[in-house]
């Protein structure tokens, strides 16, 4: 993790193309054929920052309690993982934003990003699995989440240079008629949901419908694969990071990476999930 952090600092102070695979080395202290060893060039230096926000988005899903739904155990995840100061530090997060920039403008970057976005999609994809699995065997529902408001706190991304922590994932109705144009990162609900997703429910939520860890699936609408929905909640995570990371928003409250990608979790409010 050396390593990355050093790669990240030089990328983030001086930019991609002025950095050298040697002056990594020499960041980190160690030879340039010990940094060969490891990686093969030097985007993917970076690439255990960007893999330990999505592994500590994986692992919170997994932690959140058996009794609730998918969605709330995602949007949990979410907020583990995205809010300032819980996963990465408030000051690393322009760390994060800058690091998810070099991705879009650089394809050897964006190809390492788009490797770790996949990787931690089927780790989600078992976890989902298994929460599928622990609902099944005990005979109970995970739709019911003892609480049906979700909080409009902040936010699977990145690592900052505080590694180990986030850096590569709801409740919101969808917007009124005369509501402010989504921000960037959020997806309306024409962007591939049929209901709202997405995001932090707002103060009038419950005036959608009731909110509980997950809707029961629609009569005639089979829960999809673990793999399917893993990949329907990382697209909406993943949209978020990469919109915000476009713009200059905050990184918490409105606008931020958590508030995003909860708002686009939220877009998918009536997605079949699962018990």
């Amino acid at each position: 993790m050396e390593i990355a952090r050093a790669a990240a600092g030089l990328f983030v102070r001086h930019g991609l193309r002025a950095t050298r695979a040697e002056d990594i080395a020499q960041a980190a202290g160690i030879a340039p054929r010990t940094f060969y060893r490891y990686f093969a060039t030097k985007e993917e230096a970076v690439a255990p920052l960007y893999a330990a926000g999505a592994q500590r988005w994986v692992a919170a899903v997994r932690a959140a309690p058996a009794d609730v739904g998918v969605l709330r155990a995602l949007e949990e995840g979410v907020r583990h993982t995205l809010t300032p100061g819980v996963g990465v530090s408030a000051s690393s997060w322009e760390w994060v934003r800058t690091l998810l920039r070099l991705a879009e403008a650089n394809p050897s970057l964006r190809r390492v990003w788009a490797e770790v976005c996949q990787g931690s999609e089927r780790m989600l994809g078992e976890v989902l699995a298994e929460r599928v699995t622990r609902v099944g065997a005990s005979g109970g529902s995970a739709g019911e989440s003892g609480d049906d408001n979700v909080a409009p706190a902040p936010d699977v991304g990145v690592a900052g240079p505080d590694a180990g922590a986030a850096a590569p994932g709801a409740g919101a109705a969808p917007p009124r008629s005369g509501a402010p144009a989504p921000r960037p990162g959020a997806l309306t609900p024409e962007a591939g949901a049929a209901a709202p997703d997405v995001g932090v429910a707002g103060p009038d939520a419950g005036a959608a419908a009731p909110r509980s860890g997950a809707p029961a699936p629609q009569p005639g609408v089979a829960a999809p694969e673990p793999r399917f929905a893993a990949a329907v909640a990382s697209a909406a995570v993943r949209a978020a990071l990469e919109g915000w990371a476009e713009g200059d928003g905050p990184v918490e409250g409105p606008g931020s990476p958590a508030d995003l990608a909860l708002r686009n979790l939220a877009a998918l409010r009536d997605f079949p999930w699962g018990p």
